[in-house]
């Protein structure tokens, strides 16, 4: 029975053996020494723990397989090796993972608080930036007010002051009239005064007469 279980062993290493490099790992938990040699005695090169990695030269059917290990060759019972990393390795590489894991989660964490705090400060900024917008708005429709008014007392100036040029110009037409007036009625004085004089002339002159021809 152990005999077929050397040759299932050897089977399944000498089929994954590829043009690739094949990697196979230490499975049991005490230290396996690595041979010079197939055989027992004072030729262990050195000791190999549990999940080290090494690289497959080649397999035998009497139940060794020769291996190589960083820069040393030399050979390992097969029944000690195995395809995958043991239990216990790729258990203390999931905890190693987890471990990544949290920590990055952690980070993750830390930075999903770093954002929310940056939403919320962009949050106030764009309330203020509202604030300021309808502030703003609030002014502008007062300014087109300001302006409205502006050109309604602008128009109105306008209208004012053709009026007052209209008043202007038929205050120098009365005031040319009234001169006209005042030169006519002081021609029609000098000429009635001239006629008043002439006439008390004319009387001066015959009333004299006229009453020395009643003496006589």
């Amino acid at each position: 029975m152990i005999r077929v279980k050397y040759l299932i062993t050897v089977l399944l290493l000498t089929t994954s053996i590829v043009s690739a490099e094949s990697f196979v790992y230490i499975t049991d938990q005490v230290d396996i020494p690595m041979r010079s040699e197939k055989s027992f005695g004072d030729n262990i090169l050195r000791s190999l723990s549990s999940g080290s990695k090494m690289s497959i030269l080649q397999a035998t059917e009497d139940g060794w397989t020769q291996v190589k290990f960083e820069e040393t060759t030399g050979w390992i019972i097969s029944r000690y090796l195995d395809n995958n990393p043991p239990a216990r390795e790729q258990l203390e590489k999931l905890k190693q993972t987890h471990s990544a894991n949290k920590l990055l989660i952690t980070k993750q964490n830390k930075r999903n608080k770093e954002f929310e705090i940056e939403v919320k400060n962009l949050k106030s900024e764009n309330s203020k930036l509202s604030t300021q917008i309808n502030k703003l708005g609030a002014e502008k429709e007062h300014v087109e007010q300001i302006y409205q008014d502006a050109l309604k007392l602008e128009h109105t100036n306008e209208k004012l002051n053709s009026q007052i040029l209209q008043l202007k110009s038929e205050i120098q037409i009365l005031e040319n009239s009234n001169t006209s007036d005042q030169e006519t009625s002081s021609r029609n004085w000098f000429i009635a005064g001239g006629f008043v004089l002439f006439l008390g002339m004319m009387i001066g002159f015959i009333l004299p007469n006229f009453v020395n021809r009643r003496r006589y």
